[in-house]
């Protein structure tokens, strides 16, 4: 066998580790800028415990790093119930921060199951992809999804529409790693999409279009979303019939056609019965924010604003306006881009950029590397999390996605968002170090 020269330092990947400790530093520069004035008084410390929690959580990338992760794939169904049973626990007692309970307190501290329940999932996925490689494929399809389901709707109920649409580009990614049919994963994507069309599209005629339109209006009621609904079902029934009887080919494409309706309306009733009206007015707003310019597009247009003022190099560290005048809601957490971009600039925001383009293409690297279809499959559901997080945080910044309160990882403030990033690289690392180990 010929062994392919590394260049990292005892088998771990140094540029996994340098773009992360890199980008965690970075973070708690902005986080300490979030919490100055324009005077330069310093009213919150969260830049404190930002630097306990980046310690701690080196501290879990390398205990991580240096497990074994077959044993990771033993543990998976424990990990997994355990934090499912963590999600129940918080819809009863949780703690509610920004609208949505979802925090598990402890005393002064606290924990969001929902984020490392993201990596007891990419752990149980894919122990189960990797057994049933040769099992039938719309049944494998089918037990993926509800193993990808259960934590979303839990999370939904929260409610907490940002972290439950996470686990969608996790179980796209794995699946695509281990072999799933194209038309799988094409249907979870345009189901997804119809999704949150019909779930916003009450609320976008109301507030943008300004009228009813009556060929939409059976969409837009609860109360008569039943007549579609029948109507979808009909015509699954007929084309699964004449499927079965007929044997045509083109009654198959009219069942996935219908069925991908069918789960767009059954999947915007669940949402509109979750789902919080204010949340609805993120995903309008990123139409058109200056519908609410004072209330739910301020965000978007202070973020926006915030990035575009700070032009190729930025006004200088601790010198932002949006900011430092307290212009940018939830600073340290959901837009802690926008103040680096308005400080640092474009060559700020190109920075991260490459840190987190090291990270996902050495990633990429680790899982064409892996010994094992688990590693392999594993490694592709971090980089998918990692990188849905990276796209949309910054998008909310840039005003091309909607805000949903996505934290950027390794930057943003919190410590379950931080450690489940790191467990992830951790995870990457320790398939790394054990490729070649049999």
């Amino acid at each position: 066998m010929v062994v392919l020269k590394s260049r990292s330092i005892f088998s771990f990947d140094v540029y996994l580790i340098v773009a992360s400790l890199s980008l965690m530093v970075i973070g708690i520069l902005f986080v300490y800028s979030s919490g100055v004035t324009a005077s330069g008084e310093v009213f919150s410390k969260e830049y404190l415990k930002q630097i306990i929690w980046v310690v701690i959580g080196i501290a879990i990338l390398f205990g991580v790093s240096i497990i074994d992760y077959t044993r990771l794939r033993d543990w998976a169904p424990y990990l997994y119930v355990v934090l499912a049973i963590a999600l129940i626990v918080t819809l009863v007692t949780g703690r509610v921060v920004n609208g949505s309970r979802s925090w598990l307190g402890f005393g002064g501290l606290g924990i969001q199951p929902s984020e490392f329940m993201k990596i007891a999932t990419i752990l149980l996925l894919a122990r189960y992809l990797e057994r049933t490689g040769g099992q039938q494929e719309l049944r494998r399809f089918g037990v993926a999804l509800g193993i990808v389901l259960l934590p979303m709707l839990l999370i939904l109920a929260q409610p907490d529409l940002g972290t439950a649409l996470v686990y969608l580009p996790i179980f796209l990614f794995m699946m695509f790693t281990a072999g799933g049919k194209a038309r799988h994963i094409l249907f979870i994507l345009l189901s997804g999409m119809l999704v949150i069309v019909l779930t916003v599209l009450p609320a976008w005629q109301a507030q943008i279009l300004g009228a009813q339109v009556p060929a939409l209006q059976v969409f837009s009621s609860m109360h008569l979303l039943v007549y579609p609904l029948v109507g979808v079902l009909a015509v699954v029934g007929l084309s699964l019939i004449g499927l079965l009887v007929l044997k045509r080919r083109y009654y198959y494409w009219i069942l996935y056609a219908a069925l991908i309706f069918l789960a767009g309306l059954l999947g915007s009733i669940v949402a509109r019965s979750f789902l919080k009206d204010y949340q609805i007015m993120r995903l309008i707003v990123f139409l058109d924010p200056y519908v609410d310019p004072r209330g739910a597009g301020w965000n978007i247009i202070q973020s926006v604003t915030a990035v575009g003022s700070g032009g190729l190099f930025g006004k200088g560290f601790l010198q932002g306006t949006q900011s430092h005048y307290q212009y940018l809601p939830q600073q340290s957490t959901d837009f802690i881009f926008s103040i680096l971009a308005e400080e640092w600039g474009f060559a700020g925001a190109l920075l991260v950029f490459s840190l987190f383009m090291v990270i996902l293409v050495r990633g990429l690297y680790i899982v064409t590397q892996a010994k094992d279809r688990f590693a392999a499959i594993a490694g592709a559901g971090i980089v998918g999390m990692i990188f849905f997080h990276f796209v949309v945080n910054v998008g909310m910044a840039i005003g091309i996605m909607p805000i949903t309160g996505i934290p950027l990882f390794f930057l943003s403030h919190g410590g379950s968002s931080l450690w489940t990033a790191l467990i992830g690289v951790g995870l990457l690392m320790s398939i790394y170090h054990n490729r070649y180990q049999y």
